[in-house]
Order: C-alpha cells, then sequence, then structure tokens
C-alpha cells in the first residue's frame, strides 16, 4: 500500500484505539495492559515514509520506539495525563513520532548504508 495510505490506516486506527481504551479503562483502571493497540499505532508511525524496509530496519525501528517509549522523555510523559483514551494512545504515537524522526534523519544524512 501506498504509504498515504497507511497514514490514513493508522490515523483511524488511533481514534478507533482512542474508543476501544476509554471504555476498557472504565473497566479495568488506568492504562491496563491488555490494551495493546496504542503500541501497534506507535510502531506503525515510528515505520511511517520511511524510504526502504528490510529486517534491520524494522529491528532498528523497534527498539528506537521501545527506548522512547520506555524513557518518556517530554512531552511523551505529560500527554499520558490526557484524559479518556487520548492519555493510553498518545504517549505511544509521539515516541513512534520521536523513533521516525531519528529514522528519517539516519536515512536522509547517509548514515545508512
Amino acid at each position: 500500500l501506498n504509504e498515504w495510505y497507511w497514514l490514513a490506516i493508522t490515523v483511524l486506527v488511533f481514534f478507533i484505539g482512542v474508543w476501544t481504551s476509554t471504555i476498557i479503562e472504565k473497566e479495568k483502571g488506568e492504562d491496563p495492559p491488555i490494551v495493546v493497540i496504542d503500541e501497534v499505532v506507535g510502531q506503525w508511525v515510528a515505520l511511517l515514509f520511511i524510504p526502504f524496509y528490510s529486517l534491520k530496519i524494522y529491528i532498528l525501528a523497534f527498539l528506537l520506539f521501545r527506548l522512547f517509549d520506555v524513557r518518556k522523555p517530554p512531552p511523551i510523559d505529560q500527554s499520558q495525563r490526557l484524559k479518556a483514551g487520548y492519555g493510553i494512545m498518545i504517549d505511544d504515537v509521539l515516541a513512534g513520532i520521536y523513533a521516525n524522526i531519528i529514522l528519517q534523519l539516519i536515512f536522509r544524512t547517509g548514515l545508512w548504508s
């Protein structure tokens, strides 16, 4: 699929994630571990508009995403305080954006060869 379709699908799944996370959070408490749609969307964001794909790139994208997801540099840490499912979803989207920025810099500066 074209990258723009992936972006549209990612945005759609993000809003589905907000909706379902809001429902599950009311039932199970704050950021329940059974909700993983946020991780999926965050990983998709990390891979959006990457010039080419390989197993090494998938691994690097995953490691960068997890680094930012676990360490939570600003504003990722503050984003978790958003209400409803937005707090669950946004921190992973931001971690994906951070990972994507690093990957874009690696590719566009020629560090990846």
